[in-house]
């Protein structure tokens, strides 16, 4: 299979690059679908030089700013997905960069994993409650790196007056500190992030005590500090 790793086209892992890892399933209780990017070594920061077409950690951080902006977003039922997946660009286009694919896409339950017509397509279903749609905004630099920070989501009913929507994160897996250049978030998305992460550990890290895998518990603590 042209798929399958071979000695001519594979090469040796280093940890002085990014990697991105798009991973899932297909379990009895659901399909799963979660991509995250890693740097296993010393990341730089974002000057010199200071274009994120040149700085990753920089571009990582956008990437993440937009599927932040776009997870903790209150809209009005029935909004179309298209009306609202600019919030996941918003921070890449600040900085003249973008992504060329979907910004999510409905996910089946125990179904396909790509479920139309639910996602931010212009020609998806409006957005209701009970929808999972997968939010992964990203940035690519041929022959450089690539970013991508996928989310499966739940669209849930908000705590406003009026009948409004908003995201339910039911992906618990934490994203690389490293790459994450804290300057650039603003005081509200620090504060969604530090509560993401307060639920990975409050759902993860007892399942993992109760398996007693210990070295993967300690990596969760340290990956979800504040």
């Amino acid at each position: 299979s042209p798929r399958s790793p071979s000695n001519g086209s594979s090469r040796t892992l280093s940890v002085g690059e990014m990697y991105l890892f798009d991973t899932g399933g297909q379990y009895l209780d659901g399909t799963t679908d979660i991509t995250r990017t890693v740097h296993w070594g010393w990341v730089s920061g974002c000057s010199p030089p200071a274009h994120p077409r040149h700085a990753p950690k920089e571009a990582y951080t956008r990437v993440l700013m937009g599927n932040i902006d776009l997870s903790r977003l209150v809209f009005p039922s029935s909004t179309a997905g298209g009306t609202v997946e600019a919030f996941a660009r918003r921070a890449l286009w600040d900085a003249g960069l973008n992504y060329g694919h979907g910004t999510g896409h409905g996910i089946g339950n125990f179904l396909s994993v790509h479920e139309w017509p639910v996602g931010f397509q212009s020609n998806n279903v409006p957005l209701e409650a009970g929808m999972f749609t997968s939010i992964e905004p990203g940035y690519y630099r041929d022959g450089e790196f690539g970013i991508r920070i996928e989310d499966i989501v739940l669209v849930v009913e908000a705590q406003t007056e009026k009948p409004f929507l908003t995201f339910e994160v039911v992906s618990l897996v934490p994203y690389d500190r490293k790459l994450i250049d804290l300057s650039l978030l603003s005081p509200e998305q620090i504060r969604y992030l530090n509560s993401y992460y307060e639920k990975i550990r409050a759902h993860v890290g007892p399942e993992l005590r109760r398996q007693r895998l210990e070295e993967a518990y300690e990596w969760l603590q340290e990956s979800t500090e504040p």
